[in-house]
């Protein structure tokens, strides 16, 4: 039988959303719009490119696990992440719950024991919305370790409004200054991998350009030192420098600057699109 009550808060909800599609307040209200319906902890909107590092749109994750939740994540595991990995390989926008994505193996995996183990969170259910570029919008929503996962009854709720959530994802990407500034534009992907060679090397020494392109890629401290054959500690000394370098603070705000200057590529001739960008 149909909660009439909550079925006003949604409708109501729902032309609140509506009426901020293309403002900066449009991700905040279509997530309270599902915490109306359903509770949650850590809401994120990530944009995942099809050849670029993941990007941070939006998040309310407190401040003392932002670090966990977003630097520590981009630093590599987001490679492991069952919704990137399906998000790449996936043609359609849908709906997934964590368990039903994973089976009962996701304990023993290596992105549990490396990262999802340490975040605090037991459960999580994400919307993918696929846009006209290729790239996925990742609409993500937990619940705590110490809660009780989603149930059938919250995931099949979600479910039903799941394609409201992606029409209203993609009207506001479709807007043209979020798509300037966040997607990918016709034939910048066949020089995206001149960009991870050559951004930021007229500010950084060889060795640190070299590391800079691994963590562009999405590898690891560990395996960047196993790449270039030097050692843990070193790697992490030249990322270090490479974030005053750069004047970035972590490496969200490394991935952002990176895909900023995906417009400038073909004006740096080969060159750093970093440089052009900064002019």
């Amino acid at each position: 039988m149909v909660n009439l009550q909550a079925f006003t808060r949604w409708n109501s909800d729902l032309a609140k959303t509506v009426a901020a599609i293309g403002g900066d307040a449009f991700f905040n209200q279509l997530f309270s719009a599902l915490a109306d319906q359903v509770a949650h902890i850590y809401p994120q909107i990530w944009l995942y490119h099809r050849d670029l590092p993941p990007r941070i749109l939006y998040h309310e994750i407190p401040a003392d696990a932002v670090e966990l939740q977003i630097d520590r994540y981009l630093e590599g595991p987001y490679r492991e992440d069952p919704f990137y990995q399906i998000s790449m390989n996936s043609p359609r926008s849908s709906i997934y719950k964590l368990g039903r994505l994973t089976g009962n193996t996701f304990e023993d995996s290596g992105y549990f024991r490396n990262y999802y183990g340490g975040t605090g969170t037991c459960d999580e259910i994400t919307f993918l919305t696929r846009l006209d570029d290729g790239s996925v919008v990742n609409f993500c929503i937990m619940r705590k370790a110490c809660d009780t996962p989603f149930s059938d009854e919250d995931y099949d709720l979600l479910y039903s409004v799941s394609e409201i959530v992606a029409s209203l994802i993609q009207s506001h990407c479709h807007r043209d200054d979020f798509a300037s500034t966040n997607l990918l534009q016709p034939g910048l992907d066949a020089q995206i991998d001149i960009a991870f060679k050559s951004f930021g090397s007229d500010f950084v020494s060889p060795r640190e350009r070299e590391v800079l392109e691994l963590m562009l890629r999405g590898y690891g401290a560990d395996t960047s030192a196993e790449r270039l054959s030097i050692s843990l500690e070193t790697v992490r000394r030249h990322r270090k420098a490479l974030y005053k370098k750069l004047d970035v603070s972590c490496q969200a705000d490394l991935f952002a600057l990176f895909i900023n200057t995906m417009p400038y590529i073909a004006s740096a001739q080969g060159g750093d699109p970093l440089s052009v960008y900064m002019q």
